[in-house]
Parts: C-alpha cells; sequence; structure tokens
C-alpha cells in the first residue's frame, strides 16, 4: 500500500508563493510518477504538474508554467513551489501516486491519493 500526506496550503494574496510538500510511505517503490492535482468547486479535477520518480521529467499544466515547479527532494518527498499565485489557483491540491509509465497529467493513471491541502489566493 502506498499512504500520501500532503501539507503547506494556506491563503495567500496574489502574487505570493506557497510550497506544498508530499510525504510518501509503504510501497513507494512500485511508483514510477507522482504529481500535483488541484480542483476546484464545480470543475474537474485537472493535473497541475508530474514527475518521473526515476527519470526526473516533468511536465506541467499550460496554466502554471513558468510559475510552479515540482522537485523531489527525496525518494518518499514530493514538492510544489508556487510562485506568482493567481485567484485562479485556488482549488484543493492533492498529491498523487502512478505505477504507469507516462507521468502525462491525466487523473486515470494515478491510483493513489493524499487528502489534499486547500489553497487559497485572494485578489
Amino acid at each position: 500500500q502506498v499512504q500520501l500526506d500532503e501539507s503547506g496550503g494556506g491563503s495567500v494574496q496574489a502574487g505570493g508563493s506557497l510550497r506544498l510538500s508530499c510525504v510518501a510511505s509503504g510501497l513507494i517503490y512500485t511508483m514510477y510518477c507522482m504529481g500535483w492535482f488541484r480542483q476546484a468547486p464545480g470543475k474537474e479535477r485537472e493535473g497541475v504538474a508530474t514527475i518521473g520518480t526515476g527519470t526526473g521529467r516533468t511536465a506541467y499544466a499550460d496554466s502554471v508554467k513558468g510559475r510552479f515547479t515540482i522537485s523531489q527532494h527525496n525518494a518518499n518527498t514530493l514538492y510544489l513551489q508556487m510562485n506568482s499565485l493567481k485567484p485562479e489557483d485556488t482549488a484543493m491540491y492533492y498529491c498523487a501516486a502512478s505505477g504507469a509509465s507516462g507521468c502525462d497529467l491525466g487523473p486515470n493513471e494515478y491510483k493513489h491519493w493524499g487528502q489534499g491541502t486547500q489553497v487559497t489566493v485572494s485578489s
């Protein structure tokens, strides 16, 4: 089993920054991809950024390119650095892990999910 625990969410004014953290435990060695997803009220869950745990390759949603950075501190810890935050970034952010290859931004391949951490950006 894989467990994911997010932290770092909060409230910030537009233009500010936050760093989200995700700590993974359990059979994490079976996970080839990890990523951050978000869901705002009334909207579908969308991929924000993903990273291949072995390759280090990354993918970003167009809406966050140049502002967000996904990284791994070690095998079990995932980060999302969010800069120049906009009100449109307001959402519940989820850490997820996948045993499949590709590491795309679609949520279907990601079978393990954290509980989420709320990010609220005010104008």
